[in-house]
């Protein structure tokens, strides 16, 4: 009977959430609780309106008396579940995310949802953001930066990039660091983790010219001459006096239109400094389609209607290590 009664008061409570009578249904919610304590339903939907009425402490208390009713009476684990996701969110929105991770972690251990893992995800990535913010000091990325600065000086490049990468965590928003950084990346020949820090420097300080020239040296050094050229000329427009903007343009441009090596070893060497090209060799599908064109010149025709394959031979006859003839 009082179960019955209990059953009563919770649709009494679920009508007047709907019309957003909270008052109305957190006393029929608790009415519920006083004909039948063992029912873990009539806790969550409590906390569920203490949660909607901005009361978060409440509602995370009333949650973690479900669980307990909930465990006590054998509840479906999906309930379970529910009261531990409905605990995350409160402590979510009282910023407590270290509590709100271990809530989510408990309702995914008793039943795994998009919505619960999606949650989780978020609270990681909030509390690393937090940690990260709490890591900056820019006193202490300068120390970093000035012992990155003395290891490179010294020749040891490797240490360097420790020094300057921490000065990064303690600062990421100095644009001399990245490009600091990429000095170092140079003199180790890792050209890509180059132009990422170089960009990475430019996108923090546009007008940086510095970071423009470090990113078109290696450009020029990998063979890519005329994209090296457009960095070139935009660290010209930034600063028209700079000797070394023009003196790489113009090595440029010479290699652009003196032709191409005759020596095929020189032409494949410089052609696989590129990491595009890198990319397109290592795939064996590609060395397929290769090794098809030598044996059966037509081929190529049937390969360039397929746009993403033409956009791929394109690039290796570009930089030299295809040729190809039109019918």
């Amino acid at each position: 009977m009082a179960k019955d009664e209990a059953l009563k008061e919770k649709e009494q409570g679920n009508a007047a959430y709907k019309t957003k009578n909270f008052s109305k249904a957190i006393e029929h919610y608790k009415k519920a609780i006083e004909l039948d304590p063992s029912e873990i339903t009539f806790y969550s939907n409590l906390a569920a309106v203490h949660f909607e009425k901005k009361d978060y402490e409440e509602s995370v208390k009333v949650c973690e008396k479900a669980v307990e009713v909930g465990r006590e009476n054998r509840a479906d684990f999906k309930l379970i579940a529910k009261a531990w996701n409905r605990a995350g969110n409160g402590f979510r929105k009282l910023d407590n995310l270290k509590a709100a991770k271990t809530a989510f972690e408990k309702a995914l251990t008793e039943h795994r949802t998009p919505e619960y893992k999606t949650n989780l995800s978020e609270v990681e990535a909030a509390i690393k953001k937090q940690e990260e913010e709490a890591y900056i000091d820019p006193s202490l990325a300068d120390a970093e930066k000035l012992k990155g600065n003395e290891r490179f000086k010294n020749g040891d490049w490797a240490a360097a990039v420790k020094h300057y990468t921490e000065a990064l965590k303690r600062n990421p928003k100095d644009a001399k660091i990245y490009s600091n950084r990429a000095a170092c990346y140079t003199k180790l020949n890792a050209f890509d983790l180059v132009i990422k820090d170089c960009d990475a420097s430019i996108g923090l300080d546009p007008g940086f010219v510095k970071a423009y020239l470090r990113k078109a040296n290696v450009l020029k050094a990998m063979g890519q001459t005329q994209k090296a050229m457009d960095v070139y000329s935009k660290a010209m427009e930034l600063d028209p006096n700079s000797d070394e903007a023009k003196n790489g343009y113009k090595d440029c441009a010479v290699k652009q239109y003196s032709g191409r090596s005759s020596d095929p070893e020189e032409v494949r060497q410089r052609a696989m400094n590129d990491p595009e090209v890198q990319q397109i060799m290592s795939d064996p599908a590609m060395r397929m389609i290769l090794e098809q064109m030598q044996s059966d010149p037509q081929a190529v025709q049937e390969h360039l209607k397929n746009p993403a394959i033409m956009q791929k031979i394109m690039k290796l006859k570009d930089a030299g290590l295809i040729s190809m003839s039109y019918r």
